[in-house]
């Protein structure tokens, strides 16, 4: 039979009537992704997750009284042991864990970090402590990533790792895997473990690749930038706190000339390896003042992320000394946290064990109101 023009105009609605319907089904059969949803305004990160909000939050209102106690690597070894169970030497001194872990992640790539602590026993006792209401703070002693040495190493290489640098992407892999780090941080309900992150610190010292005389102001601020934006924007990592950390810092302006800006930093820290004479206790009671002033105009956190004395040779450095310094006035008595150092041996520690002549200064400093240890930690991810 003959087909006229007519019909053939209805034979092509029909279709695309056909086609229409297809398409519209197809759509509505694939769910769309839910847009990221904004958790706060005071962040770095604005998608971070609540209960990452919640540490900042309760952290900020738990340093208008206490002062809580922090050790690097408190739950991985010790004067006299390596990797048992529960043991901690200042548990095994006061009867309470720190309420702050300092944990290191420098070289990544292998399967211990540079103090010998394996990684994936590292994620345990990260989710050790958090389980227990225990806060969780890292570093990076990253290999230079141009000469291959170690962080000490501190030949030009920032500028080669920035976006157009010739090692960006070598470095860019080296982001991932502290991603994979990351991502592997969960309690056991499935959430993400807050951390606070404390990349490329001690920056205006010149020990490291990332220090001062081994880039420009100008390149170490865009180093923090580019670190914080991938990880929060094409890593999706929403469970840090970002904490910058000087060291040895007198004035206002020493502190801001390398701070890449309020929107990249959660908390100023300061790390203080000079506290070993009493002349120097008013010193850094100053700085402290000086750096919660600072934080506290800004919605920020201040905290003395590492301090310390090498084997601890004054029996009451925890009291005349620490304490005294933190007890300076009213605004360092703002200091979040404290940490101190690692326990490697016997002619390497900064936290008491049982036996060392400090233990008894420590028990007092550990009574002090001001001084919060994990047990005295309410429920700070809610």
């Amino acid at each position: 039979m003959k087909i006229t023009p007519n019909k053939y105009f209805w034979i092509i609605v029909l279709i695309l009537i056909s086609l229409t319907i297809g398409c519209k089904k197809k759509q509505t059969s694939e769910p769309k992704e839910n847009p990221p949803v904004e958790t706060n305004t005071i962040l770095v990160d604005s998608l971070a997750t609540p209960e990452t909000v919640a540490l900042f939050q309760n952290l900020k209102s738990l340093a208008q009284t206490k002062v809580l106690f922090g050790h690097q690597d408190d739950l991985a070894y010790g004067v006299g042991w390596s990797v048992e169970d529960g043991r901690s030497d200042v548990k095994s001194v006061c009867g309470d864990y720190p309420a702050v872990y300092g944990w290191d992640i420098g070289d990544i790539s292998s399967t211990s970090n540079l103090d010998g602590v394996n990684f994936e026993n590292m994620k345990g006792w990260i989710k050790e402590a958090h389980a227990r209401g225990g806060i969780n703070t890292i570093t990076m002693h990253l290999d230079n990533p141009v000469s291959g040495g170690n962080a000490w190493d501190n030949s030009e290489a920032v500028r080669h790792i920035l976006p157009g640098g010739l090692y960006h992407a070598s470095y860019i892999g080296t982001l991932d895997l502290i991603v994979d780090f990351l991502k592997d941080l969960k309690a056991e309900d499935g959430t993400y473990i807050p951390i606070i992150l404390r990349p490329y610190h001690e920056h205006n010292h010149t020990w490291s690749w990332w220090g001062s005389n081994s880039c420009t102001v100008e390149e170490y601020n865009a180093l923090w930038q580019m670190t914080v934006e991938y990880l929060r924007d094409e890593q999706n990592i929403h469970h840090l706190l970002y904490a910058i950390s000087p060291q040895e810092i007198r004035t206002e302006a020493q502190y801001l000339e390398r701070y890449p800006g309020d929107e990249y930093v959660d908390i100023l820290g300061h790390d203080d390896y000079q506290l070993w004479s009493l002349g120097y206790v008013a010193q850094l009671g100053r700085t402290l003042d000086m750096i919660a002033t600072l934080a506290e105009a800004r919605g920020k956190i201040s905290a003395l992320t590492e301090v310390g004395v090498d084997k601890v040779p004054q029996s009451n450095w925890w009291t005349a000394y620490l304490f005294a310094a933190l007890n300076y006035n009213e605004n360092a008595r703002k200091t979040a946290w404290a940490l101190v150092w690692r326990n490697a041996s016997e002619s390497h520690f900064f936290a008491p064990y049982p036996g060392h002549a400090s233990v008894p200064d420590f028990i007092m400093f550990y009574n002090n109101p001001l001084t919060a240890f994990e047990n005295d930690l309410t429920d700070l991810y809610n």
